[in-house]
């Protein structure tokens, strides 16, 4: 049976991987993220070893002991755990940090990818494995948008672009052409959140993948917990981008999403 090897960090995703993965005939060998993969992951798969994140000699090695060449990234890490004290990086991981231009998501991802591979380890598309997941195209609940959430949308829709062209983020909350938030490091909920609160309600969210996306990695997200944070804020509408982004648990979702008055639509560029 070929193996593969799942590096798992925060939320559903990991084990949707996992699910899929065996359903084509794999063996799942989980690396998790300590303090962030669900405990519930290792009943979704073969072997699993549990790893502090910032040891990626250890997860590079833990890897290869099972004898992997092909894995999966899956599952949000946050950056900002770097400047919390919640990574205590290995002498592996203090290098590749010596070695970046920047400490941006790419760059991070990239330099990880990389060692991966020196050491014989191909990182495949996350896509690959959840590919019915993937955002539709069109409004996705019953109820849709008007025309002003419409052109919330398409500004929200160029400024979050420009963001993931630098890096800085994937999610802008808007109201009224006026944007109330740009994620940055705190991520995608906690942008949610502070942009809604300045909205007072109505928000408009914006969620898009970054104009040159890497499928292996970082590929954009949205589940119930992002529902949570715009019902909390009275958010109207989540636009985000069709067939770039994953869409967790969507038939639950969209009914939560329908049950709040929040309208969702999977948008697409249409030049």
């Amino acid at each position: 049976m070929k193996k593969i090897g799942l590096i798992a960090g925060m939320g559903g995703l990991p084990k949707v991987i996992a699910a899929e993965a065996k359903a084509k005939g794999f063996h799942v060998m989980a690396v998790a993220l300590e303090s962030l993969a669900d405990k519930g992951l290792s009943s979704h798969v073969d072997e699993i070893k549990w790893v502090n994140v910032g040891k990626l000699g250890t997860i590079i090695d833990s890897l290869k002991r099972a004898g992997i060449t092909e894995a999966v990234m899956a599952g949000k890490v946050p950056k900002s755990l770097m400047y919390k004290g919640g990574i205590k990086p290995d002498l592996r991981a203090m290098k590749l940090l010596f070695t970046l231009k920047d400490r941006s998501d790419d760059s991070i991802l990239l330099a990880i990818t990389k060692e991966l591979e020196n050491d014989g380890i191909t990182l495949l598309k996350t896509t690959d494995f959840c590919a019915t997941m993937l955002t539709p195209e069109g409004v996705l609940t019953k109820e849709g948008i008007t025309e002003d959430e419409e052109r919330d949308i398409l500004f929200g829709w160029k400024v979050a672009k420009e963001m993931g062209r630098l890096d800085i983020g994937q999610t802008v909350v808007v109201k009224d052409r006026a944007v109330m938030a740009v994620e940055a490091i705190e991520g995608t909920d906690e942008a949610i959140k502070r942009g809604g609160t300045y909205a007072r309600e109505g928000a408009v969210v914006v969620k898009v993948s970054k104009p040159h996306q890497d499928m292996r990695f970082d590929v954009p997200v949205v589940g119930l917990r992002t529902l949570k944070a715009m019902i909390e804020v009275k958010a109207r509408v989540l636009a985000v981008e069709a067939k770039k982004s994953i869409l967790l648990q969507r038939e639950h979702f969209l009914k939560e999403a329908e049950e709040a008055g929040i309208s969702v639509v999977g948008h697409r560029d249409k030049h």
